[in-house]
């Protein structure tokens, strides 16, 4: 048995397979786009056959590129575009329709009806989410809704449900195992953190015949063997765990206090809270950061919906830049006597405020402003949003006396100047790893220590390596200064203030 492992990365835009080996480094990587299907506005979705295909390619890709053969891989670990859903007939893998996607906001009328019943209280105590559309549950209902016939189906347990890594699993080990992991599973909006179960009071509420949904199993756990005719050789499936969860342990947040923000299209914050369930007061997400060995650790999660999109519209809007890499060397031009900011609220602006109406504003305009100053306050908006994060988990967690490490991985992390502003910003020190590959690292990582050939946590911490810690130089009354116009630039932009 050799050290090495395949990571799934199943992502929203694409699906990457990476081959890791027994010193942690890639030796092998394939990836392959797919369509995205717009059918409706605000409405998302992808093809589940089309998700297979690409993750088989993929897998096929990255084993050719490592120069090993399937039967020298340990284990398989697959990572997911959390809350995406698809149902399928149970005798044939078959899905009833295509996947609706965590962006899709088709079940806005749903959620908003469930709250005008009070029920947003009794979801958030048990789930530790709110209710939005992006989480996979009233997905799940809407799908047994409106497919002719699915309702009837379900309940006379012809059809099976789960979120993308279960829908692999279950192809992958030719229909013999149908689950999915605690981490996924926290972000359905039926599952009962706290006890770690479905949820039979919100079943109902919903809908939802249990026998449609996958047994939920720890981060490492057994998921089952691939069949052999996929890749050659049986692979044994070892580790699940849903992308920012895995990006998570990738970023070897094992410790309570630990914080690993991921800069792609939007930011995800997730806080290391430890056992404890914490039950956030400042609109924070309470969700499972992993369950090892029957073991639950909890997270206070974040989400900004627009970090490094807000770089593309500095680049394809206003044409300011060519490459979103030219930010921060024109944001570094920036005059120093001009405070201009930016609210990137472009599609709402997510935690702690939670307002889907609010739109993007730009404040502090003189006739001086330029690019470069646009840039600036383009980059600081990120700074920004992310300090808002860690003051709310500060206030939920610990009564804000914890001192917070925070790992960076994402596009946005490359540029030095970002990351300075960032450490400034947060008055925090901020660590930038040598492997940006954390998600895929993460289920490698689940995968490799299950299977006793990758190194369990505390010796797997000690290999996270350091590229550059970025600590904060601004002064105190500058950076209060600069919150405060934040601030009230934020106020001014919130409709439900």
């Amino acid at each position: 048995m050799t050290g090495l492992i395949l990571a799934i990365d199943q992502g929203t835009t694409s699906s990457r397979a990476i081959v890791f080996d027994g010193a942690l480094k890639v030796v092998g990587a394939g990836q392959k786009e797919f369509k995205q299907f717009y059918p409706a506005s605000g409405w998302v979705e992808h093809d589940p056959e089309e998700i297979w295909e690409s993750v088989i390619a993929t897998c096929r890709a990255a084993i050719d590129a490592s120069g090993r053969e399937a039967r020298e891989i340990a284990a398989i670990g697959i990572t997911n575009q959390r809350e995406t859903v698809v149902i399928w007939e149970k005798a044939t893998g078959k899905p009833i329709h295509k996947a609706i996607v965590w962006q899709d906001r088709r079940t806005a009328p749903l959620c908003a009806r469930l709250k005008r019943q009070g029920l947003e209280k009794v979801f958030t105590k048990k789930t530790g989410l709110l209710l939005d559309p992006y989480f996979s549950a009233t997905k799940i209902a809407w799908l047994l809704d409106n497919v002719k016939g699915a309702r009837k189906r379900a309940e006379k347990g012809e059809l099976l449900a789960g979120t993308i890594d279960s829908f692999l699993i279950w192809r992958l080990t030719g229909g013999k195992v149908h689950a999915t992991d605690a981490t996924n599973a926290s972000r359905t909006l039926v599952y009962n953190i706290a006890t770690n179960a479905w949820d039979p009071e919100l079943l109902e509420i919903l809908r939802i015949p249990a026998a449609l949904l996958p047994e939920v199993k720890d981060c490492a756990a057994d998921f089952g063997t691939t069949d052999a005719g996929l890749f050659g050789a049986p692979i044994r499936i070892l580790g699940v765990a849903g992308d920012q969860q895995a990006a998570t342990i990738g970023q070897a947040c094992f410790e309570p206090g630990m914080m690993k923000s991921t800069y792609g299209t939007g930011c995800f914050a997730l806080l290391n809270i430890g056992t404890d369930l914490v039950r956030s007061k400042n609109r924070l997400l309470t969700t499972i950061a992993y369950r090892l060995n029957g073991k639950t650790t909890y997270a206070l999660e974040g989400s900004i919906f627009v970090a490094g999109a807000a770089v593309q519209w500095l680049r394809d809007g206003l044409k300011v830049i060519g490459h979103a890499q030219h930010s921060g060397e024109l944001a570094a031009k920036a005059d120093p006597t001009q405070d201009v900011y930016l609210v990137p609220a472009f599609v709402g602006l997510g935690a702690p405020h939670w307002d889907a109406e609010a739109r993007g504003a730009i404040f502090g305009l003189t006739r001086n402003t330029g690019p470069a100053e646009f840039a600036r306050a383009t980059l600081d908006s990120v700074a920004f949003q992310t300090r808002d994060l860690l003051d709310a988990m500060k206030k939920d967690w610990r009564d804000g006396k914890a001192k917070t490490v925070l790992r960076v991985d994402g596009g946005m992390v490359a540029s030095d100047w970002t990351m300075q502003r960032l450490a400034d910003i947060l008055d925090a020190p901020v660590d930038r790893p040598t492997i940006l590959e954390t998600t895929a690292m993460g289920a490698a990582w689940l995968a490799g220590s299950k299977a006793g050939v990758w190194p369990k946590a505390r010796q797997f911490a000690k290999a996270w390596a350091l590229d550059r810690r970025f600590e904060p130089v601004m002064e105190d009354a500058e950076r209060r200064r600069k919150l405060k116009g934040w601030r009230d630039a934020v106020r001014r932009t919130l409709t439900n203030h």
